[in-house]
């Protein structure tokens, strides 16, 4: 987060959310790094830090006011000088996001190293003069690409009313906010250079999260998808589709949510951590996985559940090969009838030795692909 690709990537996030709603100018995660400035340092660099990033704040709610940046009257961009100054102000922001999660990682910023150098001369001049050229550039860049995009197409056909900037997911014992959610729509971000590294079964499981992480249904969310910053690629999913594509036995939305809820209501621990830490965690997932071991009805497909095709002579126990391969994979897991039991990594017992994944997803038998999305370039 504190490397400049990184910097790059939020300042742009936040100026493609901000082109389809300005109700929260500056982000959450920037005005949580504000405040948390006040206390780093010593001999009044954190107090100077947050008055200057006070000022940001201010500064940049009065700019995206006066832009009026989610005007579908208006063009997704700027002229050239308004979006260098945004950007400019994006970045810094950022780098104060990065204070929100890492005090390590922010002591590294050119925000922090030029505050606590000189104090007494950081102001919000000095602050904006910060970023590199390239850096401005990049985000500019990237926001002219999505003026020319799908991307722009989508927010024609939305109000600003519709759309959610970095959604938050109410009651989730988990840190987990999403870029944007547009009439229906949760939709990603994505500032790769490597598009076809960038869409990887991380990034399903990123997009599978946040859908689950919406028990309430709040957002309504009926696809999913991925913008491409540099590309001005835009891929969406119906969500059925989606889980589908990733091999899902369960697609009723509402029990997979519940579930899933369960899953992280049982963690006593904090639910970000990476790995259970009491054996009656690892117990509780086990008997979650057990319960969810998918039980085909008569006549539909031990994989996917779903009603199998009819058949010609011979009948047909799974409806395709890809989900008679799924078979073999879940049932060695532990997610089928007639398996061992689910393998669940027992709690970590000392400090100095990292945990192994933990196998409580239901993974694709070739890796997870976008199949046949809805591919707008």
């Amino acid at each position: 987060m504190g490397t400049e690709a990184g910097t790059v990537d939020t300042a742009i996030d936040q100026r493609l959310r901000l082109a389809f709603t300005a109700a929260a100018p500056v982000d959450d995660a920037a005005l949580i790094g504000i405040e948390g400035t006040g206390l780093f340092g010593g001999h009044g660099e954190g107090l100077r830090m947050r008055a200057v990033g006070n000022e940001l704040a201010a500064r940049l709610t009065e700019t995206v006011q006066h832009l009026d940046l989610d005007n579908r009257a208006l063009p997704l961009d700027r002229v050239q000088d308004e979006e260098e100054g945004l950007a400019r102000m994006l970045i810094a922001a950022a780098w104060y996001q990065v204070m929100a999660r890492t005090s390590i990682g922010f002591a590294f910023t050119p925000l922090a190293e030029t505050a606590l150098g000189d104090p007494s001369g950081f102001t919000l001049r000095r602050l904006l003069d910060l970023p590199h050229p390239d850096m401005v550039d990049d985000v500019v860049d990237q926001l002219h690409k999505a003026a020319h995009s799908p991307l722009q197409d989508l927010r024609d056909r939305t109000r600003p009313e519709d759309c959610h900037g970095g959604p938050t997911f109410a009651g989730a014992r988990i840190t987990a906010d999403a870029d944007l959610t547009v009439d229906g729509l949760l939709l990603d971000f994505k500032s790769t250079r490597h598009p076809l590294k960038e869409m990887s079964q991380r990034t399903a499981w990123q997009l599978v999260g946040y859908l689950l992480l919406d028990g309430a249904g709040i957002y309504r969310i009926d696809t999913v998808g991925l913008y491409l910053t540099r590309t001005g690629v835009l891929a969406s999913w119906p969500v059925e589709e989606f889980l589908d594509l990733l091999g899902a036995c369960r697609r009723d939305l509402t029990k997979l949510r519940a579930v899933f809820r369960e899953l992280l209501t049982g963690c006593h621990g904090h639910a970000d951590a990476p790995y259970f830490t009491t054996q009656e965690e690892v117990d509780h997932v086990r008997r979650l996985l057990e319960r969810l071991a998918p039980v085909a009805a008569p006549d539909c497909c031990p994989t996917c559940l779903q009603p199998l095709p009819e058949a010609g002579r011979r009948p047909r126990k799974f409806c395709t090969t890809r989900c008679r391969n799924r078979a073999q994979v879940l049932r060695g897991r532990g997610l089928m009838p007639g398996g061992p039991r689910p393998l669940i990594p027992g709690p970590r017992l000392s400090s100095d030795r990292e945990p192994g994944p933990i196998a409580i997803e239901v993974e694709p038998s070739h890796g997870w692909s976008p199949g046949s999305p809805n591919l707008a370039e």
